[in-house]
């Protein structure tokens, strides 16, 4: 019940009785070239928000600003409806990939315990550690995979691993960051219905950087066009059939659903 409340708030201000991260005056520069500003986002817990934007718009930034890892003027704000904690939410993040040595034998399993604890695992009890990193792989369909060597994985595969890492603890916020570039059309369905079940089950607030539009149209409670600032913002419906879209991308939009045809002179990532 309380999904369907939040769902169907009717405005970005509407946020009585609901939990919610808010970004407000987000700026970014670096020396005196402004990288982002006025950037102002508000997500409802069990929503999923796509930024889209053209290359250099700042959406890798924003996310970069969120973790803290860039300065940035701004606030970064949560509010727990349960009265549980409020404050700077609990942030979950998934990069876009992971860099490591292709050869290398680390397991799933491994790889869990690195990033988990200081204690090697065998020290540790096996059974009630296997049991915790299971648990957590199975939340996005990939128990099976707790033996395998990271090099052996596909694409589809590493991600939903990371996925995996990035809610042990399950996060207020979870930041996803192209997280399915290169990955293969089986990969991005399969990836796309994972996360819609995880802000379902969790009522996680997701902000999702993307340029797979016509799954972000499918997908997204919210879709918001970033260049340098918040261009606009809505729902799918509403951020593609606006004019500045268009304007950005050189885009023809058909009615949602439909073929989305791409201008010949623009083969950027969106």
């Amino acid at each position: 019940m309380i999904n369907e409340i939040r769902h169907n708030c009717k405005s970005d201000n509407d946020c009585t009785g609901l939990c919610c991260t808010k970004i407000e005056n987000f700026g970014v520069s670096i020396g005196k070239t402004k990288i982002l500003e006025k950037v102002n986002v508000h997500i409802h817990c069990g929503e999923l928000t796509a930024i889209i934007g053209p290359n250099g718009a700042g959406k890798s930034t924003l996310l970069k600003a969120i973790l803290g890892e860039v300065n940035h003027t701004g606030e970064l704000k949560y509010i727990d409806a349960k009265g549980i904690r409020s404050g700077y939410p609990l942030v979950g993040y998934v990069p876009q990939h992971l860099d490591f040595d292709l050869g290398t034998p680390t397991s799933v399993f491994d790889i869990f315990m690195a990033c988990r604890t200081n204690i090697p695992s065998w020290i540790m009890k096996p059974r009630s550690v296997r049991e915790r990193v299971t648990a957590n792989l199975t939340k996005v369909k990939a128990e099976h995979l707790i033996d395998r060597r990271l090099g052996t994985l596909s694409g589809g595969e590493l991600q939903r691993v990371l996925l995996a890492l990035a809610l042990d603890p399950i996060p207020d916020l979870l930041l996803l960051d192209e997280p399915v570039a290169g990955i293969d059309h089986n990969g991005l369905e399969l990836f796309y219905n994972t996360v819609s079940e995880l802000r379902k089950n969790y009522d996680l607030s997701i902000i999702l950087v993307s340029h797979d539009l016509d799954l972000v149209a499918r997908y997204a409670d919210r879709v918001v066009l970033i260049n340098g600032t918040v261009v606009c913002s809505g729902s799918a419906q509403e951020v593609f059939n606006d004019e500045r879209t268009s304007n950005i991308f050189g885009m023809s939009w058909f009615k949602l659903g439909r073929e989305i045809k791409l201008s010949e002179n623009y083969r950027g990532d969106l």
